[in-house]
């Protein structure tokens, strides 16, 4: 029988404990490498790096943890002074927490400071880093801005008519601009900067469905400080025509049915169902896609617009007004299955006649368009479009550029046109406007031409 030498059993004792010892701090390691309260990821604070202040809005800060939020600090400093303008607990430990920031009544901070920069500081509720919890912190550039912009109105188109143009000219001026917009009956319009730096131009108009109309500027610069100032518009009410039409079976079995084979959208059983779905739903799709093309405005400087009187159709006579509301009866007048607004101006001469555009421009589309058919738009600046509906054949393509007197197409019966003529449309940023306006030579020279004239006297000191 062997036996054993002194101190191996203490040697094996020791190696058993320092085994189980090395067990439970690895898995005392690897709990604390996996356990939710011993997470690693630092909190995020979400504000931008560089901002703008009015000293008037609260800016506010968003802080965010994936566990839970522990506390913060706040600390504002001028260059010369710092100031702690928040700290403290976060109650209840959540994962988000949005801190709004009121410019500090301390006279610490330099009151006449353009620049500031505010450090904020944040830990959260995790068990790591010896318990203190993941650290983050940022530092935030602020430029102090409380004044509003300046804005003047130069020159505008005295009358504006129901459904109708209208230009203003005016200045504004902001170190700090952010945004121009021109609100008119509850629709936006935008400005192009006009001869020189702090000046410009803008088309606005009137929905014809719209019974109240004003105008006003309203300036933003980037710290929020805003100005609006209205611009003194006399306005004149229209009254538009209300027609009454009999849907008959030849129109619905022909005409629409052509246009509802051509997607099973529009594709329907009930024959009356199959005229609204052409008549409305269609129809508003195909607007849709007229308002999105003229609503594109180029933010170039211009130094000088004009326009020239339409006459796209030699000979043309008038077939049907803008602005008129239209009721589609079945049989009797007491049983209405459809409703529209007529959008256009149509004319009508000889089959397949000749258009042409009476303005220099940019074609924007050339295509198929629904109750529109083959439908050439053009842009012709200022954010001031036309287009040409039921045309037969295109004389022009996609981007083309077009000079005035240009032949762009042939009159048809192409889209929802049971007879052949042109549905010509005017369009001021995305909104259908009076062409009768745009026809009229005095029109355009009073409340165009002159206006430009009075602005330029201003702006290049006549």
């Amino acid at each position: 029988m062997k036996r054993r030498l002194p101190g191996t059993r203490k040697k094996s004792g020791l190696k058993i404990v320092l085994g189980l010892l090395l067990i439970v701090v690895a898995g005392g390691a690897g709990y604390i490498y996996t356990a939710a309260e011993f997470e690693r990821e630092a909190p995020s604070i979400e504000v931008q790096e560089s901002l703008y202040w009015n000293k008037k809005v609260p800016l506010q800060i968003t802080l965010k943890d994936n566990r839970g939020l522990k506390n913060f600090e706040l600390l504002l400093s001028d260059g010369k002074n710092n100031l702690v303008i928040g700290k403290g607990e976060i109650a209840g430990t959540p994962q988000e927490q949005i801190l709004k920031i009121s410019y500090p009544k301390s006279n610490l901070i330099d009151p006449n400071a353009t620049h500031l920069m505010l450090r904020v500081s944040v830990d959260d509720s995790s068990l790591w880093n010896l318990f203190r919890g993941n650290h983050a912190q940022k530092t935030i550039d602020i430029h102090i801005d409380d004044k509003s912009p300046s804005v003047s109105v130069l020159a505008n188109t005295r009358t504006v008519t129901q459904g109708g143009s209208a230009l203003v000219v005016f200045a504004a001026e902001d170190e700090n601009m952010d945004s121009l917009t021109i609100e008119a009956a509850g629709e936006k319009f935008k400005a192009v900067p006009y001869k020189k730096e702090g000046y410009y131009a803008a088309l606005i108009a009137w929905p014809f469905l719209k019974n109240e109309f004003s105008g006003e500027i309203i300036a933003t610069d980037k710290a929020g400080n805003s100005r609006k100032t209205h611009i003194p518009f006399y306005i004149k009410q229209h009254k538009y025509k209300v027609s009454w039409i009999e849907a008959k079976d030849s129109f619905i079995d022909g005409k629409i049915t052509d246009l509802a084979s051509s997607d099973p959208e529009y594709s329907k059983d009930d024959k009356l169902e199959k005229l609204r779905a052409i008549n409305e739903t269609m129809r508003l799709k195909n607007e849709d896609l007229i308002h999105s093309l003229g609503r594109k405005l180029s933010e170039k400087m211009i130094n000088a617009w004009h326009i020239d009187k339409f006459y796209p159709l030699k000979n043309g006579q008038k077939v049907a007004s803008f602005g008129d509301e239209r009721h589609y009866y079945y049989k009797t007048q007491d049983q209405e299955v459809s409703h529209s607004y007529h959008l256009g101006y149509d004319l009508a001469s000889t089959k397949m006649a000749t258009i042409q555009t009476s303005n220099p421009g940019t074609v924007v589309f050339a295509g198929e368009n629904g109750i529109y058919g083959n439908m050439p738009m053009i842009d012709h600046g200022l954010g001031l479009y036309t287009l040409y509906g039921h045309c037969s054949k295109f004389l022009v393509s996609n981007g083309e550029q077009v000079k005035a007197g240009d032949a762009i197409a042939q009159t048809g019966t192409t889209g929802l046109a049971l007879g052949d003529h042109l549905h010509f449309g005017v369009l001021v940023q995305g909104v259908e406007v009076r062409p009768v306006e745009w026809f009229d030579t005095h029109w355009i020279k009073t409340n165009i031409d002159d206006v430009l004239k009075e602005a330029d006297k201003i702006i290049e000191g006549k």
